[in-house]
């Protein structure tokens, strides 16, 4: 009975389920209409998403580069400028001093006779021993001048023997009483007379020698020719016929140097005779050469205030030229000091005085400051900085302190 009443079950469910396929086709397409319209607004906010997501990234990115813009517009307003620290040195006080270098001895070369040069020997920079020969001159008529008075002496000399040969005699006439006394100082006088005659004919002779010789002109010292001014065949003017005289010839001893130094009179007990001085040249870097005082004025200078010094070098090989500018260091008494110099293009000059441009918390001030010795390029700072401080290079004119400012980078070295 039940076995029946399942079977029957079962059957009659069969056929619901048979009666209801219309509801279920209704519902699977609600249930498609449901999942498109899920589909949908989930593609929906995600397009909105990425559309939002972009605007803002956009907006971030203007803000910050806005932001950026503004900062970099801060920064390039700021004063760029470059620094320098003061420089701190330990060493013996010296004092540094312009000089030029001069020949020991210095001579023009001139001809004192007139004629045409007929040749010359030594060129500029030839190196020539006193007395040798650095040109000839042609000169013709002191070579006919000479020839006369040599043969005008022989005519005075000859009636000079003639004239005490006569003189002779007649003293030994007065001296028998065989001639009148007026005759016998006549016969002396014309003998003296003659032989002034031929004195002044000999000392003619000897000029016109001497000015034959000057037709060799030669060296009056060793030295070296440092300028040479005719060429063969000039016409040579001794200054003779009223003409001026023309150098031939320029001479220069450089074997030993000469320096003339202006010491200050602050310094003046620095610069006693016998005291040594280092002299330096930019042409030999990291090259000294001693020199010692030899002589000084003995007096100051009332325009400059200055004691002039003279320091002598010797130059055997010749390295120093005349003219050559040099350092001349002094060493001052008082022993090693701690100096603290400052370069002269960060510094200022206004009314009020030196101020020193300087940067502290990225502002620029001007600083007052006491200078100890001026060394034309660097100044030594007595009072006022400290040996830290960052120093600004070549500061504007117009700078005031307070003003903001930016260290540049160091560039890297090349």
């Amino acid at each position: 009975m039940k076995v029946q009443e399942s079977v029957e079950s079962r059957q009659q469910g069969s056929t619901e389920r048979q009666q209801k396929p219309p509801q279920d086709a209704a519902f699977q397409e609600k249930q498609q209409r449901h999942g498109v319209g899920f589909w949908f607004v989930a593609i929906l906010a995600t397009v909105l998403g990425l559309i939002g997501w972009f605007a803002y990234k956009g907006i971030h990115k203007r803000v910050a580069t806005e932001s950026k813009l503004v900062e970099q517009t801060q920064e390039s307003s700021l004063l760029t400028v470059s620094i320098v620290h003061p420089k701190v040195t330990t060493e013996p006080r010296q004092l540094v001093l312009p000089g030029n270098t001069q020949p020991l001895i210095d001579a023009p070369v001139y001809a004192r006779t007139s004629g045409y040069l007929k040749k010359w020997y030594a060129d500029i920079g030839t190196r020539v021993k006193a007395g040798q020969t650095l040109a000839e001159i042609e000169a013709p008529e002191v070579d006919q001048q000479l020839q006369q008075a040599k043969s005008d002496l022989q005519t005075a000399q000859t009636n000079y023997a003639l004239a005490q040969t006569t003189a002779g005699r007649y003293t030994n006439l007065l001296q028998r009483g065989a001639v009148a006394r007026q005759d016998a100082d006549n016969a002396v006088s014309d003998m003296n007379a003659k032989r002034s005659i031929a004195e002044s004919a000999a000392a003619n002779v000897k000029r016109l020698e001497d000015l034959q010789g000057y037709e060799r002109i030669t060296a009056p010292f060793d030295g070296v020719i440092t300028a040479r001014n005719t060429d063969v065949g000039a016409l040579i003017d001794a200054g003779a016929s009223g003409g001026t005289s023309k150098e031939l010839f320029h001479v220069s001893a450089t074997n030993r140097l000469r320096i003339f130094v202006n010491v200050p009179e602050e310094y003046e007990r620095a610069a006693t005779n016998g005291t040594k001085a280092t002299l330096t040249l930019s042409e030999f870097p990291g090259q000294e050469f001693t020199g010692t005082i030899v002589r000084n004025s003995s007096s100051i200078d009332p325009a400059s205030r200055t004691l002039l010094v003279e320091v002598d070098v010797n130059n055997p090989k010749n390295e120093l030229l005349p003219g050559a500018y040099v350092s001349v260091h002094l060493n001052l008494s008082g022993g090693p000091v701690t100096a603290m110099t400052i370069p002269v293009n960060t510094v200022l000059f206004r009314s009020e005085g030196l101020r020193a441009a300087v940067v502290r918390d990225g502002k620029a001030f001007l600083i007052p400051f006491q200078v100890g010795h001026d060394f034309g390029d660097s100044l030594e700072v007595a009072a006022g900085l400290k040996p830290d401080e960052n120093l600004i290079i070549n500061p504007p004119d117009s700078l005031v302190s307070g003003t903001p400012v930016k260290i540049a980078a160091n560039k890297p070295a090349q």
